[in-house]
């Protein structure tokens, strides 16, 4: 059957509507999309036929003066969507719907160092926490009876590790301080979701959280270091999925030698036990020379990034940089392009991207399926 395009967007507008608004009345429809009455009551008939809205049986006030009754629509089903996050220290999982709210919350630590075994048992528990009940499907005209009533239609997961660009493996790469050999998430995943599974870097992710100029770069520097290029607006992600990795770019050392940016650290006895892990506590209460020995490292790296990639400005994220921010911007200053720094000021960060880009996922879902 051939598709009217007016009424497919009108449907489409309807129903992303009402994901932002939760319930309207089709008279509020029109209003809130500017379409007329008859317009928005067809839209929301030809939804609910499809089972894609339903009456909520809720009722504006109406009579003896008042106007007509209004009845209120809502999404038949708002669908659900898992986020995660893989780190160091554990694995957290949140649902969220289609308005955007999270509907549970769990997290599993792992022990030290990080194995994959370890993760895959964690993915494991924080995705059946949630249960996945048998779908219901909401008689004509009602409202659907839970914001969970079906496995996840989509996950979107951050994980503290390179990833394969195409099969969304993590990635083991030399002096990679948390997963010793690959993880398959996606393939863990896979019972636990009804949809497409998507796996990205940490530091890709984090960089997404930020509202800076389209041409940056975002220098993540706590247990791991990594960087993510953002060039007219996008991540770039490279032919395998691992540009941005750092710890091998040759940078001032502790004798003002060329070497390995992670070695550094190790020089300084700054990283974990048996580990390329760098001691964040130890670190941060290391003395001012240690500090600013770092600081001429890590702009030995920015100076890198630069002329490579010339961004407008540099975000410090992580559990140490923008601690180190003055020592930084010091040691910049003296390289043969100083760029602008700051440190980011987003909260878990990673984690905000995967959600928003989750949300938009989902909602997209929705509208496509009218």
């Amino acid at each position: 059957m051939e598709t009217n395009p007016v009424r497919s967007l009108t449907d489409e507008q309807v129903l992303r509507a009402l994901m932002q608004h939760r319930r309207l009345t089709r008279a509020e429809l029109a209003a809130e999309i500017g379409i007329s009455k008859p317009t928005a009551g067809e839209s929301v008939r030809r939804l609910t036929e499809r089972g894609l809205v339903a009456d909520t049986g809720e009722r504006t006030p109406g009579g003896r003066g008042m106007g007509r009754v209004g009845q209120y629509y809502a999404l038949a089903d708002p669908g659900s969507a898992l986020v995660v996050g893989i780190a160091p220290t554990g694995v957290t999982a949140e649902l969220i719907d289609a308005y955007g709210d999270t509907l549970a919350r769990a997290a599993r630590s792992i022990t030290r160092p990080a194995q994959p075994a370890a993760v895959v048992r964690a993915l494991h528990l924080v995705a059946a926490s949630f249960g996945t009940p048998p779908a219901v499907t909401p008689s004509p005209g009602t409202a659907s009876p839970g914001p969970s009533v079906r496995r996840p239609r989509l996950a979107v997961i951050s994980a503290a590790d390179p990833v394969d660009r195409e099969s969304g493996r993590l990635v083991q790469l030399p002096d990679a301080p948390f997963l010793v050999g690959s993880l398959d998430p996606v393939a863990v995943l896979a019972s636990s979701v009804d949809g497409p599974i998507v796996v990205d870097n940490d530091v890709n992710w984090a960089a997404r959280a930020e509202s800076a100029s389209a041409d940056f770069a975002y220098l993540f520097l706590g247990e791991g270091l990594g960087c993510a290029i953002v060039s007219d607006g996008s991540v770039q992600r490279g032919r395998f999925g691992l540009a941005g990795e750092i710890a091998h770019i040759l940078t001032t050392g502790v004798d003002g030698r060329a070497t390995p940016f992670i070695e550094v650290f190790g020089r300084l006895g700054l990283r974990r036990p048996d580990s390329s892990a760098i001691d964040v506590p130890r670190l941060l209460a290391a003395r001012a020379d240690d500090r600013s020995m770092i600081g001429k490292a890590v702009a030995g790296v920015v100076a890198a990034i630069v002329a490579l990639t010339d961004p407008a400005e540099i975000v410090l994220g992580g559990a140490w940089g923008p601690a180190l921010l003055l020592e930084i911007v010091a040691a910049v200053a003296g390289t043969p392009r100083p760029v602008p720094l700051r440190a980011t000021e987003v909260a878990e960060p990673s984690l905000t991207a995967a959600r928003q880009d989750a949300l938009d996922r989902l909602r997209a879902l929705i509208a496509d399926a009218r």
